[in-house]
């Protein structure tokens, strides 16, 4: 059904490119002949067609996700270092405070996948082209503030915070950071 969603998608974007700049133009250039080419009628059905596509495909989605249970959330990979969003940790003690670490990342979602967004605003249901945009950006950006740490030779990371906002568009900055910790063994 992605896949299906996707050649949807990328046909609505070849189609709208091809019509805004190279049918506009054409016909300014053209206007006194009324024939419309071929490679224009074809662009038109593409963006019409992937319109259709997508609404269709996300309308199956939504109907199979009302039917169907609540998934289980795959477990969290193990990692060397140990996040912590409190400032202690329970039955561990703090050696040394090696400092603030951080991870950084900008995500953004092809015209394609806002299109759907935009379908799912209308139809109602969760945005899960932005909810996985954002799932990315957390992994990434968490990843870095890891990779920080582990330089610093942390075991643990205390007073972890996730902060966003909008760059530009769809574009989402996501900044994790934390103290970086040495533990007593």
């Amino acid at each position: 059904m992605k896949t299906l969603r996707h050649v949807g998608t990328l046909a609505f974007v070849l189609g709208l490119f091809t019509a805004v700049f190279v049918g506009m133009p054409w016909y300014m250039i053209v206007s006194d002949d009324p024939v419309v080419p071929w490679w224009l009628r074809t662009a038109v059905f593409c963006l019409l067609g992937g319109i259709f596509v997508v609404l269709l495909t996300l309308t199956l989605e939504q109907t199979r996700d009302r039917t169907s249970k609540a998934r289980a959330l795959p477990a969290e990979s193990d990692c060397e270092v140990l996040l912590m969003s409190s400032a202690a940790l329970p039955g561990r003690e703090i050696a040394e405070i090696l400092g603030l670490v951080q991870g950084h990342t900008v995500f953004a979602i092809w015209l394609g996948k806002d299109l759907s967004a935009i379908v799912r605003l209308i139809l109602g249901g969760e945005l899960t082209e932005y909810t996985e945009m954002m799932g990315k950006a957390r992994a990434a950006a968490t990843d870095r503030m890891i990779a920080k740490a582990a330089e610093m030779e942390a075991d643990a990371i205390i007073n972890v915070r996730y902060a966003t906002t909008s760059v530009v568009g769809t574009a989402a900055e996501l900044l994790v950071y934390g103290t970086a910790v040495k533990l007593h063994n």
